[in-house]
């Protein structure tokens, strides 16, 4: 499956649309931004830059993407007013797929930008540009040394395609328990082409001394199949299309023809490819931690199944839609949701481990 025309998160701001089920993305956005304060302050401290180009890739409908634009205007002013300099330009570059719902993050950009400049103390701050720039982030986005600082928050572990040759994968829509060997090495292969390729094109990009800072889901264990916490959605997923093929309502066929272009590497596999790339220094290379239980807990969610279920549903639905078509959709995520409130208890299963990467360009 080439991802490319069919994958993006849902639209619009409906009860299952990303914009209504990203709120832990923000959570996670939150929990990195004192890593992201820092390579901006590095990065204008060393350079003192006249203007700033911003790349956001992954940006979706927007909300989390401008909350990160926002913390870095206002640290980059916060730099300036503190270093005498005059006011620069920022344009920023927010980036997505095709088919990614760019009409609410446009329509909302007029009320962002005043919001804005009511909460920067200084008048003469600005002007800032905004545009956005359809394509996948596996190939080029931007001119040449155009780029002083990029961004891009859970997005990279979705893949540019699935990869080729696991059609033995059978019941499975992703690294499982049950996967043969070679399914874990097709994975890890994709993974492999896919991260080395964004990172020769952003090579390509940004200026000498930029930074950019990336997060996505990983795994601690090298082994995938030991990494509940990283799989577990995906396999109670399966079991709900497997109930669905028991009952008539999906040919086996066609599940075991569907693979989701997912994968979540460990820290080693980040790093060697970065080194092996050879355009960046690493300044910071860690895990984090969320739990969606405790998340949606304080967030005073109390069904927390439902929640979780319309979460996966929120950036996987375009996918099934194009593979099994909107019949099943309702009927297979209201199983979702049910087996998922059974297994709600098993350890792990709502644990989320994050990468965070943080390089200079060099």
């Amino acid at each position: 499956m080439e991802v490319g025309g069919v994958l993006h998160m849902n639209a619009g701001t409906g009860e299952t649309s990303y914009s209504n089920n990203s709120h832990l993305q923000k959570k996670v956005i939150s929990m990195t931004m004192p890593i992201i304060e820092e390579a901006m302050t590095n990065l204008y401290s060393s350079t003192s830059p006249s203007s700033l180009v911003i790349a956001d890739l992954g940006c979706s409908s927007g909300h989390n993407s401008l909350f990160v634009v926002s913390e870095l205007i206002k640290i980059v002013e916060k730099l300036r007013q503190e270093s005498g300099h005059q006011s620069l330009e920022i344009q920023v570059l927010l980036n997505d797929l095709p088919g990614n719902d760019f009409n609410t993050i446009f329509k909302s950009l007029p009320s962002f930008q005043k919001n804005l400049s009511s909460q920067l103390e200084a008048k003469d701050a600005g002007p800032y540009f905004f545009s956005g720039v359809p394509g996948s982030f596996y190939g080029r986005l931007f001119m040449r040394k155009s780029l002083h600082f990029l961004h891009s928050s859970y997005s990279l572990h979705w893949l540019s395609q699935v990869p080729e040759q696991i059609e033995n994968n059978k019941r499975n829509i992703y690294i499982a328990s049950t996967s043969p060997p070679n399914v874990l090495k097709a994975y890890h292969s994709q993974f492999q082409r896919d991260f080395s390729t964004f990172l020769k094109c952003r090579a390509e990009e940004m200026v000498t001394g930029g930074r950019m800072v990336l997060t996505f889901i990983g795994r601690k264990s090298e082994d995938p199949t030991k990494e509940k916490s990283s799989n577990s959605m995906w396999e109670v997923f399966a079991l709900a299309l497997n109930d669905m093929v028991s009952k008539g309502l999906i040919k086996e066929e066609k599940l075991d023809s569907f693979n989701i272009p997912h994968y979540t590497p460990s820290l080693s596999e980040v790093k060697s490819e970065i080194l092996e790339e050879g355009s960046f220094s690493i300044d910071r290379l860690e895990f984090s931690e969320i739990s969606r239980s405790i998340y949606y807990k304080e967030y005073n969610h109390s069904d927390v199944s439902k929640i979780a279920a319309n979460s996966v549903r929120a950036v996987a639905e375009p996918l099934l839609v194009s593979h099994f078509g909107d019949g099943i959709i309702e009927e297979v995520f209201c199983r979702f949701t049910e087996i998922l409130s059974e297994h709600i208890s098993q350890e792990n299963i709502l644990e989320i481990t994050n990468l965070i990467i943080s390089v200079t360009k060099k």
